[in-house]
């Protein structure tokens, strides 16, 4: 096996050769394994333990296991203690996330605090098997058929090709010792059941079952390598930046077919699953929303509008502007400045009357009952009116700021200013507001 997997790693992960890295080793066979076959490879590793504190002395034994294997090949050891349960506590969430966010986060910092580049784990094909029929069985996509992902941002995964027969075959060899955690034979755990039940199943219908299914991940694989290169080309026609957000005709998106499932490869990376609701959006009446975690689709008449959810603190803020000082923390760029003459308006520069106003000024975002006076209509109108005559989109409304004196708007930044505060041909003091 170990030259296999060297043959692997120099195919398959040629970063590895040259470059430092660290491997998340529990002291289960699957990890100390992975641990030994690089050692043998002769590649430059140190070692990752968490302790969870879930199991009382066996945890503290796997990290005793752990330690003395790192100091016996030669190879750094970290290790950090979690409160696990106080985690699930504390964010309401299983025992299994709670671990898996907490560890995820110390591999992140340890990789950064030693200049490593990647992180090993020891998912192998078993895992492959377990997860594709957990996620079949809750229902997915393609793409949650297609098994772990060997490399994904800074995680390689070298012992996918490899099976649990093999790891232990070659432990055996090499006469390995391993620590079992008791858990893994829990039937109550879905996964575990999936592994002592369920393949044991399949393998005895089907003896080539292990090696079918390899070759069944490959053709899936390969047929999502596709679909994701015509999704990609098709979602850089479709999504058109505007300004950091996109806009997708509807009329396109309806020509698709079949619907869901192109609304599926196009939507779900920013985190919409449920595709009826989607589809309802496309027909639904102008300014509904649909948010996901991450985003939030808008529709604006014959466009959809994708932007991200992400709310800036800033938004329910007022910002204060003296007479002596523009504040640096405004959301967006004001420049005041007193010039001899005035020119128009236009969407991003006004000229005002100097002494019509009264600090300090306030920037701030528009609320429900908001009137100005337009310079061009000379009357009052509510701003919720004005954004409709328009034709401003929701999202677009919600990240207009205002400019105020006591109150009374100034400006409607970047659209239009008050007749109230417009520059008499008379005046003497002109000030000059320009947004950039």
């Amino acid at each position: 096996m170990l030259e296999a997997f060297k043959k692997h790693i120099e195919n398959s992960f040629p970063e590895l050769l040259d470059t430092h890295f660290i491997i998340a080793c529990s002291g289960g066979l699957d990890s100390s394994v992975l641990v030994e076959l690089c050692h043998q490879a002769n590649l430059r590793f140190s070692i990752a333990h968490c302790n969870f504190r879930l199991r009382g002395t066996a945890s503290d034994g796997d990290e005793a296991f752990i330690c003395d294997y790192a100091k016996k090949i030669e190879k750094e050891f970290f290790v950090t203690h979690f409160d696990t349960l106080g985690y699930v506590n504390q964010h309401k969430v299983s025992v299994q996330m709670a671990a898996r966010e907490l560890r995820y986060a110390w591999f992140e910092q340890l990789l950064k605090e030693n200049n490593s580049s990647y992180l090993l784990t020891a998912h192998h094909a078993n895992d492959n098997l377990e997860t594709f029929l957990i996620n079949l069985s809750r229902g997915t996509g393609i793409d949650g058929l297609t098994g772990i992902p060997a490399k994904i941002n800074n995680i390689r995964r070298p012992l996918l090709p490899f099976t649990r027969q093999e790891l232990e075959s070659f432990a055996q060899v090499e006469k390995m010792d391993w620590r079992e955690d008791a858990s893994n034979g829990d039937a109550k755990y879905l996964r575990n059941k999936i592994r002592l039940e369920i393949i044991p199943k399949l393998n005895e219908l089907h003896p080539t079952f292990s090696d079918n299914f390899k070759n069944t991940l490959d053709y899936l694989q390969q047929t999502e390598t596709i679909a994701s290169a015509y999704l990609y080309k098709l979602k850089e026609e479709l999504f058109i930046d505007k300004h950091g957000r996109f806009e997708i005709e509807i009329a396109k998106l309806k020509e698709l077919h079949p619907l869901s499932t192109y609304l599926h490869g196009l939507f779900s990376a920013y985190g919409y699953k449920e595709m009826d609701n989607l589809e309802a959006l496309l027909d639904g009446l102008s300014g509904k929303q649909l948010s996901s975690n991450t985003h939030v689709l808008v529709k604006n008449r014959d466009v959809l509008i994708l932007t991200s959810n992400v709310e800036s603190k800033s938004d329910t803020q007022e910002y204060l502007i003296t007479e002596e000082e523009v504040p640096l923390n405004l959301p967006l760029n004001l420049k005041f400045s007193v010039v001899p003459e005035r020119h128009d308006n236009t969407d991003t520069v006004i000229f005002v009357q100097k002494n019509t106003l009264k600090y300090p000024l306030t920037v701030r975002k528009w609320k429900t009952g908001d009137y100005f006076y337009p310079i061009g209509l000379n009357r009052k109108k509510k701003l919720a009116k004005f954004f409709k005559d328009e034709k401003v989109d929701v999202l677009s409304k919600e990240e207009t700021w205002l400019l105020c004196s006591e109150g009374q708007i100034v400006w409607v930044i970047g659209m239009r200013a008050d007749h109230r505060f417009k520059v008499d041909d008379t005046t003497q003091d002109i000030l000059k507001i320009e947004f950039t």
